[in-house]
């Protein structure tokens, strides 16, 4: 069908009572960023003119194309023939909504909860080392950056909610894969570790022979996330553009905040689940001797893999039934157009045309376009900055916190998690919120992320802030209580010698003397004085703990020393507010992102965005704050004679190197939303334009005309 642009022949739209109802059209789709020409279509004999003036004044220079498209797709929900008419009470942006909602909540809780919660566990039943562990949660990512291109560009000319849907069940099938290695590897069993860490100890339990094959299901493990992140890869590109092309233009920032904030509330239950499911014993059903606070306790971590890809089946089949566009979606398209970036040359034609992206022959070209939009690579730059820091802090922030308040890993997990719900949560949907009521557009947008940015900024200096560590024997402090010279580490003492202590198992304790030693065995405590008060357990007679007056011996309690920082209030108070503006721009980052390209490239776009910020930030971020972090140790686990991780940290140090770190990537957030802000070009004249290019509703009894629509966008 040929395309007729507006200086060559008048616009016409369907009359508007032959295709209105209860304010909503259901006559012709509008494809994306365009309306095709209805010389042909069965509803010419209500055809009307608009734009003829306007069309005159632009004429052939800088014409914007706008085409029909004849009516024929389904608008019904169902599967296939089946579309029964209770179903179309859901065929509505709020339904789809609900199950997008739904699984992008699985998807968190599965990837970012049950996942972190679970790794050292998975570490002990099959024997893995941290970098093992490290690849199995970087398999996610490495799947997502592989498909991502594939499904965004064919995806986004396709059936959007049929690639969601298959999605959504690729993702439950990755995590019952990821659970099948407790079914497949055998029962554990181990006995209780006594005898290791008090004073003597039994240096033949310290480094045991157990050897296994376990360690191959690291593969499984592998696999099991490499699916999670092929299933959730449609979800955040074609789900976030499906959204938007279905709902009004104001409207969209508030519909995709609910959506990510449903992402960001499934971690928050992941880590409660997954917390509560730890607490029970991985062989459910048998009797062991073994406590949760012991070094071989193994929960049952599989649980929730198993219901999250239950939930994730129930969850598909309804996405799969919805149709490709929703009823009454059309009209948006042309309000949408409104905000594209102004592009230098007429490459946009072809672009408009609604075939375009269908094929692997226009690939070249939608890469072309995307990379000439200064505005686009910049908002890329911009959200690859703030995804390093959201992947490194929230990685490391409890451990930041459980070195600065001398807090042990599930009350530093627990405190982070309080911190991240009401912040991230709240700052993600009042993004959307903000830009739906302060009725933001365009350049105004790139403005409160370049706001949020430099307020995110200044709370980073919190960090030039730290909390003194508490002295550990041997490590910042000698047996006596003087400061040791930094680097001069000795656990060995003439109190502990004929101990035999080993290095293999941390288990600190607090003396009554205010140190903090490495455990029982280190402050020379023997099994027999083990007593519980209050329930504590707590060992008398340590020959390494100076006698005190009060009690007449030297006694450890169980735990770390508590710590009695005065900053704790402060440096929680400024890490809400990092956590909380870093969060309140990630909605207006990306309706820019969706307002800065045409429709036919929005889902093609998204996925180029997220492959950028994946491969420059979500990548890499852990690993940048993990090797800076690494640089604070004080003392190192010896596992056998292997390097472990880091037992012990220095306060001022960690703090000095995340400031580094959080400044040097805030600058580059702020350089990259400020010069995307001047390089921003609207399609101002194309604006007044197309609004008056809009069908009226004047005529639709109970409905308001679409010049009020567009009033209110």
């Amino acid at each position: 069908m040929p395309l007729h642009p507006l200086g060559d022949k008048p616009l016409t739209f369907p009359s508007p009572n032959s295709t209105m109802e209860n304010g909503l059209d259901h006559g012709t789709p509008l494809s994306p960023g365009s309306l095709r020409s209805a010389a042909h279509s069965p509803l010419d004999t209500s055809k009307q003119p608009l734009c003829q003036p306007w069309a005159e004044k632009r004429g052939a220079q800088g014409t914007h194309e706008v085409q029909y498209v004849s009516a024929g797709q389904s608008v019904a929900c169902g599967w296939w023939a089946f579309a029964p008419p209770c179903l179309q009470v859901l065929n509505t942006p709020k339904g789809i909504l609900f199950f997008l909602c739904a699984a992008a909540f699985l998807q968190g809780m599965t990837v970012n909860g049950f996942i972190n919660t679970v790794i050292t566990s998975l570490e002990r039943r099959y024997d893995l080392h941290s970098y093992q562990s490290g690849l199995i949660a970087s398999s996610y990512d490495i799947a997502a950056c592989l498909c991502l291109t594939f499904v965004s560009y064919f995806g986004g000319s396709g059936h959007k909610p049929r690639w969601l849907g298959w999605g959504v069940l690729v993702m439950g099938t990755g995590s019952l894969v990821f659970a099948l290695p407790h079914f497949t590897a055998g029962r554990y069993e181990v006995e209780a570790d006594t005898g290791v860490r008090t004073c003597p100890a039994n240096p033949s339990a310290a480094c045991a022979d157990r050897t296994s094959g376990l360690h191959r299901y690291q593969l499984v493990f592998m696999l099991g996330q490499f699916l999670h992140g092929v299933g959730a890869t449609p979800l955040y590109t074609l789900g976030v553009t499906y959204l938007d092309e279905n709902v009004k233009s104001s409207y969209s920032p508030v519909y995709i905040a609910i959506f990510y904030t449903a992402a960001i509330l499934g971690p928050a239950a992941g880590y409660l689940i997954g917390g509560a499911l730890l607490n029970i014993y991985t062989e459910v059903g048998r009797r062991t001797e073994l406590t949760t606070e012991s070094p071989l306790w193994v929960g049952a971590w599989w649980v929730g893999f198993l219901g999250s890809g239950a939930a994730a089946f129930f969850t598909a089949v309804p996405i799969l039934g919805y149709p490709r566009q929703l009823p009454g979606s059309q009209r948006y398209t042309v309000m949408r157009a409104a905000e594209m970036h102004q592009l230098q040359d007429s490459s946009h034609r072809e672009a408009s045309n609604p075939d375009f992206g269908k094929t692997i022959r226009d690939l070249p070209l939608s890469i072309w376009l995307l990379l000439k939009n200064p505005t686009f690579i910049l908002l890329c730059l911009a959200g690859a900055t703030e995804a390093t820091l959201i992947t490194g802090m929230s990685t490391f922030s409890p451990k930041f916190l459980e070195s600065q308040f001398s807090l042990s890993a599930s009350e530093a997990a627990t405190l982070f998690g309080y911190l991240v719900v009401p912040a991230g949560g709240g700052g993600t949907f009042l993004g959307g919120f903000f830009v739906n009521k302060l009725r933001l557009r365009g350049s105004a947008v790139i403005k409160f992320c370049l706001f949020c940015t430099v307020v995110s900024l200044l709370g980073i200096l919190v960090f030039s802030l730290h909390c003194p560590g508490v002295p550990m024997a041997g490590v910042t402090a000698s047996y006596g209580g003087s400061l040791l010279p930094e680097g001069h580490v000795n656990l060995t003492a003439p109190c502990n010698t004929a101990c035999g202590c080993q290095p293999e198992h941390y288990s600190p304790v607090c003396g009554s003397d205010g140190l903090m030693y490495f455990s029982l065995c280190h402050a020379g405590c023997p099994a027999a004085t083990e007593m519980n008060v209050d329930g504590q357990k707590v060992y008398r007679d340590c020959s390494c703990v100076p006698q005190n007056l009060s009690s007449g011996s030297g006694h450890a309690t169980a735990g770390k020393c508590t710590s009695t920082c005065q900053r704790k209030p402060l440096l929680l108070v400024f890490i809400f507010v990092v956590i909380f503006f870093t969060f309140l721009s990630s909605i207006p980052a990306l309706t820019a992102t969706l307002r800065c390209v045409r429709d036919p490239q929005r889902s093609f776009a998204l996925g180029i965005q997220w492959i950028v910020v994946r491969i420059l930030g979500g990548i890499p971020g852990p690993i940048a704050f993990g090797w800076v972090i690494d640089k604070a140790c004080l003392l190192w686990q010896d596992q056998c004679g292997q390097q472990g991780s880091c037992l012990v940290y220095q306060n001022s140090a960690m703090s000095r190197y995340i400031l580094i770190m959080g400044l040097l990537f805030k600058v580059l957030g702020v350089l990259f939303f400020a010069t995307a802000c001047c390089l921003y070009k609207p399609l101002s004249e194309s604006s007044d334009g197309l609004e008056a290019c809009l069908p009226s509703q004047s005529s639709a009894p109970g409905s308001a005309t679409e010049s009020q629509l567009q009033s209110s966008i």
